[in-house]
């Protein structure tokens, strides 16, 4: 999703900057004060150009020549342009494997996402907790969306369930949307959907593995 006041940065530089982001936390974890652009790019297997031209649009700090940038500064400086540092409360609907895969991981906080509610069709999972969010019927989404204040909606439903979900979660009020249902769904114009289909991401390893074979 890119962030508001971020539209000079592009959507593939977007994608890129988790991994920036990874490989200088780890940095900062092993104590290394300084990192230049030309060791991001070859950690990461990268253009040196394309990394350099990523920094300028999230630093207006340029880096020492023959130091590079102050780590933490530069971590600070990615956060910021992609508002990791904000915090995004966000409802997660369908509560089965992948669902509750998600509501277990704990990595979301660094990047700005708290997941504050899950709800699920099944009666029996009411009331329950997975990773500490509780579990609520689809009864009370409009009134929790709004009560907390709730801009993110992630869909872990069937396909054949996901657009019903959609629109009501673009009914309550949200405004982004993380599908990772197979489907195609319908939003309004205001409303952004992001896709993680693995069916398609599976169909590319197939075709690749054919290809070699």
């Amino acid at each position: 999703m890119i962030p508001k006041g971020s539209s000079e940065i592009s959507r593939q530089a977007i994608g890129r900057f988790p991994y920036y982001l990874k490989f200088l936390n780890e940095l900062n974890l092993s104590r290394q004060e300084y990192v230049s652009a030309p060791m991001i790019a070859s950690s990461l297997q990268l253009h040196e150009v394309q990394v350099r031209k990523d920094l300028a649009a999230v630093s207006r700090r340029a880096g020492k020549p023959g130091v590079g940038f102050p780590v933490t500064r530069l971590i600070d400086d990615i956060k910021r342009a992609l508002h990791y540092d904000s915090r995004n409360r966000a409802l997660l609907v369908g509560a089965g494997h992948l669902g509750k895969a998600l509501l277990s991981y704990g990595g979301f906080d660094d990047y700005g996402l708290e997941i504050v509610a899950a709800f699920d069709a099944d009666p029996s999972l009411h009331g329950s907790e997975i990773g500490g969010k509780t579990i609520f019927p689809l009864e009370k989404l409009d009134e929790l969306s709004s009560r907390l204040n709730v801009r993110i909606g992630i869909i872990t439903v069937p396909s054949n369930a996901a657009e019903e979900v959609c629109e009501r979660l673009v009914a309550s009020g949200i405004l982004a949307v993380w599908n990772f249902a197979p489907t195609y769904l319908s939003v309004p114009e205001h409303v952004l959907v992001q896709n993680e289909n693995m069916a398609a991401s599976l169909a590319l390893l197939s075709k690749h593995l054919a290809e070699k074979g």
